[in-house]
């Protein structure tokens, strides 16, 4: 059976078992909260490997969960890389866990090194963030960003969760992070476009809606000024491609 019939024979068996993958959405989430250096999000979005909708790679049991972690190790190096890890570093780890990974034999080995792995990428992205100097309130500013881009954000409600007025928490922002609010919160959602265009299907319509742009002509206008493509174009060049070839700059 060639690729194509073995796709529809997969699609077919899953619908008929009622099997279904895991929402691309929460993926994304848990790892942007690994990024983000995010402990407390991770631990809630945390899914362990033999998790209804993870999929079947393999008929032997524990190979299936090998063949799942490998794959969540790639996605996690990346996604720290593109958070400011050195690459040498992340990459070496991602060596070492998939090396300890080959020598285990059993699923509560697997398990306990898949929670292990997670918080150590987590840690050291907290560790890498914290060495950036932000003060507490600017920390609180930019985990909010991160959390609410798909919602409405004022300077009021950043000066609500620090406990300072909206000019200080402002001007506090500017100084620590280079940018002001609100060009951080537009270069956090053309961050956010850019993943949904490479890996999901969504219309630029719906990616639009959902990062809050006044209308679909604001998305593209803004999205080609700091990416020097129309959304159109990027998602036609990247489309499931690999991490890390946006044109935004990561902070």
């Amino acid at each position: 059976m060639d690729v194509n019939g073995m796709l529809t024979h997969k699609e077919f068996y899953n619908r008929e078992s009622m099997m279904s993958h895991l929402s691309y959405e929460r993926e994304m989430e848990f790892y942007q909260s690994i990024k983000m250096g995010n402990a407390e999000e991770v631990h809630r979005l945390f899914k362990p490997l033999d998790s209804e909708g993870l999929g079947k790679l393999s008929d032997d049991p524990i190979r299936n969960l090998q063949y799942h972690l490998v794959i969540t190790i790639a996605f996690i190096t990346r996604y720290c890389i593109e958070g400011g890890m050195e690459p040498e570093l992340a990459y070496n780890l991602s060596d070492v866990y998939i090396n300890r990974l080959d020598k285990c034999r059993s699923h509560s080995e697997i398990d306990s090194l898949h929670r292990e792995l997670v918080d150590d990428y987590v840690h050291k992205m907290q560790a890498l963030h914290k060495s950036n100097f932000y003060s507490k309130p600017v920390l609180t500013c930019l985990e909010y960003i991160y959390n609410n881009l798909h919602s409405r954000i004022k300077l009021e409600d950043l000066a609500k969760i620090t406990n300072f007025s909206p000019t200080y928490i402002s001007k506090l922002f500017h100084k620590e992070v280079g940018e002001t609010v609100s060009e951080y919160i537009i270069k956090k959602r053309i961050e956010a476009a850019e993943n949904l265009l490479r890996f999901s299907d969504y219309s630029c319509t719906d990616i639009s809606n959902y990062l809050r742009f006044s209308s679909e002509s604001h998305f593209i206008s803004v999205f080609r000024k700091y990416t020097k493509t129309t959304p159109k174009e990027y998602r036609k060049k990247y489309f499931r491609s690999h991490w890390g070839d946006g044109s935004v700059k990561k902070s």
